[in-house]
């Protein structure tokens, strides 16, 4: 049974993998990648502002977002 810290360090790792393959890191301006995880709830907000960019950042970070979702959901299956 991964431990409340693992689980959000997952989490936060997918979602930036996920930004940052559809991004050059000097293209984001800002992200925020807030996770939490209290009594198996997992709670994934993403935010990204790449003005410059001509990907949706909106369905980026929701993607991210489901990549985080994802990885926890691997990682308790391990």
């Amino acid at each position: 049974m991964p431990t409340d810290d693992e689980v959000v360090e997952t989490a936060s790792a997918a979602a930036e993998d996920v930004v940052f393959s559809r991004y050059d890191v000097g293209a984001v301006e800002d992200l925020d990648v807030t996770v939490t995880f209290e009594d198996g709830v997992l709670d994934v907000d993403v935010y990204v502002n790449a003005p410059d960019s001509r990907q949706n950042e909106a369905q980026v970070a929701d993607d991210a977002a489901l990549a985080a979702r994802g990885a926890v959901d691997d990682l308790f299956e391990e």
